[in-house]
């Protein structure tokens, strides 16, 4: 797997360029919709290849392998075919869940025990059987296992995880390097760098990351918790050590503000659930700002969801339309949302690497993030 760095900003860090998959090219900066379960939330993949033009999607391995669990997945001859997207995939490595599930896991040296939020039952992950689970999920890039502390976890909390983090990343490297592909083409393993919000830590853990020599990094455990500021100060202290010719891939991250001043810091790839998640509770993103659709205001405004018409390739709605659907509660309301909020995004990045090709990305910046988080 190959990445060209092609273009670079004069005024930031922001770059462009071509990553290279099994599946297909994907180019940079770029956002990746997140299939938690094989699927985006109420979009179809037929949408999001023709309408959303999605260059790569997510999956998440912990909510895979607890269902429909591994073994369906290898019988369908692994995600691409079982859910019908032919592009590149990613999987993470279950550690955010691992994270999220604060009360019903444990955390020791040989991995972690937790209980499943389906049923109840007792599961464990470790960083050679994470790997395991996805070369059977058959994503072209995979993430290590590791551990994501709370944003406001304390100095010596973060660090006794960060040495759990690198300790797993020795053993899922030695496994990834010890096993196969079970599809008959290569997969990647991202690295992922922790360290909360310490800058020694993060510094520490980045330069434990580059070692490896892997195919990209993945900068984890921002968007926690931890002030804003405190993010972009990170993703700049990481930045600055991973391998410039390398994809990096911030985790989870986050509004389209976020994403375009973590492009500015030389982030090359996202994802996040907002832009489905808010969408199927009415929150639109648009070039002019953000609208809540079950807003009285949109009852009688017959024009575009957005002027620069990002929702559809072949069709628009209006705003009066989707406001009756949301207070209708009609289904229609969240997938119109959805594919919306996505097409928006990846818009977004596209528009991103335009104006880094033509050298003038730092101004048109600046412009967006003073109107994107209007409230219309």
């Amino acid at each position: 797997m190959t990445f060209d760095l092609q273009y670079s900003d004069s005024q930031s860090n922001a770059r462009s360029g071509i990553f290279t998959t099994a599946h297909g090219k994907i180019e940079t900066p770029i956002f990746m919709p997140v299939g938690t379960e094989g699927s985006v939330k109420a979009v179809h993949t037929r949408e999001l290849l023709q309408d959303i033009h999605a260059q790569i999607i997510l999956g998440n391995t912990y909510h895979l392998y607890l269902r429909p669990g591994t073994e369906i997945i290898r019988k369908a001859g692994g995600l691409h075919k079982f859910n019908g997207f032919n592009r590149p995939m990613l999987t993470d490595s279950g550690g955010f869940q691992v994270f999220s599930l604060t009360n019903i896991r444990k955390l020791n040296e040989d991995g972690c025990e937790f209980r499943s939020h389906i049923d109840g039952s007792k599961h464990f992950f470790s960083p050679e059987s994470v790997i395991d689970i996805e070369r059977a999920i058959g994503a072209d890039i995979m993430m290590a296992f590791d551990e994501c502390p709370p944003g406001t976890s304390d100095y010596d909390y973060a660090k006794k995880s960060l040495q759990l983090t690198h300790s797993w990343l020795k053993r899922c490297f030695k496994h990834f390097n010890e096993t196969q592909p079970e599809y008959g083409y290569e997969q990647s393993l991202f690295p992922i760098v922790q360290g909360c919000v310490y800058k020694d830590l993060r510094e520490e853990s980045a330069k434990f990351a580059s070692e490896f020599d892997a195919d990209g990094y993945a900068i984890g455990g921002l968007a926690v918790g931890e002030p804003t500021e405190e993010m972009y100060r990170m993703i700049e202290v990481v930045n600055a050590i991973l391998p410039k010719e390398k994809p990096r891939y911030l985790m989870g991250v986050g509004t389209p503000v976020n994403i375009l001043e973590a492009i500015s810091l030389g982030v090359d790839m996202f994802d996040c659930v907002m832009p489905t998640r808010n969408g199927r509770n009415a929150m639109l993103f648009t070039s002019q700002g953000i609208m809540n659709m079950r807003n009285r205001k949109w009852q009688d405004d017959f024009s575009e969801i957005d002027v620069n018409g990002t929702c559809f390739v072949d069709h628009q709605y209006s705003k009066a339309y989707l406001h009756h659907l949301f207070k209708a509660k009609e289904l229609l309301a969240m997938q119109i949302a959805s594919i919306h909020n996505l097409a928006f995004y990846l818009e977004l990045v596209r528009q991103a690497r335009l104006h880094i090709r033509q050298g003038d990305f730092t101004f048109w910046k600046n412009q967006m993030v003073s109107i994107l988080p209007n409230r219309l």
